[in-house]
């Protein structure tokens, strides 16, 4: 009988998936990563479920979605809505214990207060972690967005305060409130090293293993503050990096709660956002080099061709996008959009290219089981993407719906993009609708509401055209399809919590017809 084979996972920590990409002019350096890219399937559309680590990381532990296993923001923290995955959830890692795969776990979890790997059959190889490319010239996109900025005032918008006498380099001032950098410099941050070192000592010993393994392997960086090796910030000159043209979005289209966040940030100089980009650029070079360190380890242990290998994140960075860094309820793409590159081993293997088909973290239990042959232990809302892995069957378009109820702060978000068009449904605020077919950079919302509209007695949607009206509703209906589809609970009749603009009344009567 053949050995089933190996798994090694390596999840990186706000990740955004363009710094992967080697089509994209806001890329790292990433030597390691493009040449894994030979042998495997590049997702240039990885998506994850929510813009934070703890429910993200619940979503790909367990294939399910936050409204299906309970985990809605961080599980530490003392106002979490949740102190990890409902009891009954069931982690798709069981079906390899149960198969007698060895799992080891290094770095990070943050998806239970009370749960730890061990307690799941996991090996816990190092304790949790804790933490304490260069721009070209733009493309006909990056023009096309920087005129789109100039069309709408964007542009207009005042100069970014310069530095006090009392803010340091990098520096961001809240008075009251701890000091806080944004970039700086560390030759192990956040212990990076350390988990992943861990990591390689594991596969050394697995050379003449009986059984097969699961490794997952999960880092801090590159994770704001931004703190690489100084030696990775000499590959990246200042002079080269130059801010996205959403960086110029004044977002007076967009929810309050998105200028009062970049609020925290306009404090920074526009060279200060830059040497930020550069520090973040830097980072994900560094994280590139310790994943190269486990290909290695996988080589020199004659276990290559034996072990499935997944490159990924939890989540993205808006690196600057719209004058925000970090993620959190603004729901640029930047803060859902991670890498994710998959390379069975040689046996499933179809041939190496470039997939635009979107898959989000979700998906990469199911496939993982299906390439060993494996059964699920109960019923997952991911999709196996093996076959086209194997080349066998595209995955074709789907819908992709992000959900959030807030970063800490609260705010119920669910997000939809089908084709074209993505919506923004904020029950906090007003909704947003952009087509990212001509806005990419999300600068236009289709949906504001001028202040004439705003006065009572005004129908919102009768300053939209007919059109959009269509496409709206049509996008609601989706979303509130995927709603009863996985049990999430937004769906409020009350006059004061049903502010949705379309209700979900008709999808449900079709679903008890």
């Amino acid at each position: 009988m053949t050995r089933q084979p190996n798994i090694v996972v390596f999840m990186t920590d706000q990740q955004r998936g363009v710094t992967i990409d080697p089509l994209s002019e806001k890329r790292a350096k990433t030597p390691r990563i493009d040449g894994f890219r030979e042998h495997a399937v590049h997702y240039a559309r990885g998506f994850a479920p929510a813009p934070h680590c703890s429910p993200s990381r619940a979503s790909f532990f367990t294939g399910l979605y936050p409204s299906e296993h309970g985990v809605w923001n961080n599980v530490n923290v003392t106002n979490a809505l949740s102190r990890g995955p409902r009891e009954a959830t069931s982690f798709w890692s069981s079906a390899f214990l149960t198969a007698g795969y060895t799992l080891a776990f290094t770095g990070k979890w943050h998806v239970s207060n009370t749960a730890t790997p061990a307690d799941l059959g996991w090996h816990q190889l190092h304790p949790e972690a804790a933490p304490g490319a260069s721009v070209v010239t733009p493309s006909v996109d990056q023009q096309r967005s920087v005129a789109r900025a100039k069309e709408i005032g964007a542009l207009e918008r005042k100069p970014i305060s310069p530095a006090g006498p009392q803010r340091g380099d990098g520096q961001i001032l809240r008075p009251g409130w701890p000091d806080y950098r944004l970039y700086g410099t560390a030759e192990n941050p956040f212990g990076d090293e350390d988990v992943v070192e861990a990591g390689r000592r594991f596969i050394e010993q697995q050379s003449n293993a009986e059984n097969p393994f699961v490794l997952y392997v999960g880092t801090l960086g590159p994770h704001d503050p931004y703190v690489p090796p100084e030696r990775f910030l000499d590959m990246y000159p200042i002079d080269d990096i130059e801010l996205p043209p959403s960086f110029f979005d004044p977002m007076s289209d967009k929810p309050a709660l998105y200028r009062r966040t970049r609020r925290r940030f306009d404090q920074l100089t526009e060279d200060e956002h830059r040497t930020a980009l550069q520090h973040y650029l830097a980072f994900c070079t560094y994280e590139d080099e310790l994943f190269g360190s486990l290909l290695d380890a996988l080589d020199n242990a004659g276990l290559a061709d034996d072990t499935i290998v997944v490159y990924l994140s939890d989540h993205g960075d808006y690196a600057a996008e719209h004058g925000l860094w970090g993620k959190g309820l603004p729901a640029f793409l930047p803060a859902y959009h991670v890498p994710v590159v998959i390379r069975p081993h040689r046996e499933a293997r179809g041939s190496a290219r470039r997939s635009d088909d979107a898959v989000t973290l979700l998906d990469i239990g199911p496939t993982l089981l299906e390439l060993c042959d494996l059964a699920a232990p109960s019923e997952m809302s991911g999709r196996s993407l093996a076959a086209d892995l194997r080349g066998e069957a595209p995955i074709g378009p789907r819908d992709v719906v992000f959900q959030s109820n807030g970063n800490e702060v609260y705010g119920i978000q669910r997000t939809i993009i089908s084709g074209q068009w993505k919506l923004v449904v904020n029950l906090y605020d007003e909704d947003e609708l952009y087509d990212l077919a001509t806005d990419p950079d999300e600068l236009r919302n289709l949906l504001a509401i001028d202040d004439d509209v705003r006065r009572v007695g005004v129908d919102p949607l009768g300053s939209i055209p007919p059109e959009l009206c269509d496409v709206l509703e049509r996008l609601y209906r989706r979303l509130w399809r995927h709603a009863l589809r996985h049990d999430d609970e937004i769906i409020n009749d009350y006059i004061l919590t049903a502010l949705a603009t379309f209700g979900p009344m008709p999808v449900a009567e079709q679903a008890d017809a």
